[in-house]
C-alpha cells in the first residue's frame, strides 16, 4: 500500500465523513471505494471507444437483418 496525503475544502470533508459514517465505512475506505469507481467508468469509456472504432454500420445493419420480424412479448412492450 502506498500513503498519500489529501487536502479536502471542509465542506467536501464533512460530506464524506458524514456519507462514510452512515455507510458503515471507513473514510479511507470511501475515498478508495470513489476513486476505483471514477477509473472503471474512464476505463469503460476508452474500451468502448475501442470497439466502436471495430464495428461498422454495415455489420450492425446485417445482424439486425438476421432478427425475426415478430411482435414483441407484452412484458417488453413500452
Amino acid at each position: 500500500m502506498s500513503i498519500m496525503s489529501l487536502r479536502l475544502p471542509k465542506s467536501m470533508y464533512s460530506q464524506v465523513k458524514e456519507t462514510a459514517k452512515e455507510e458503515g465505512i471507513s473514510m479511507n475506505q470511501f475515498i478508495t471505494l470513489a476513486i476505483a469507481e471514477k477509473l472503471a467508468t474512464l476505463n469503460t469509456v476508452d474500451y468502448l471507444e475501442i470497439r466502436a472504432k471495430r464495428g461498422s454500420r454495415e455489420k450492425l445493419l446485417a445482424v439486425l437483418e438476421k432478427a425475426p420480424d415478430i411482435e414483441p412479448e407484452a412484458y417488453d412492450k413500452l
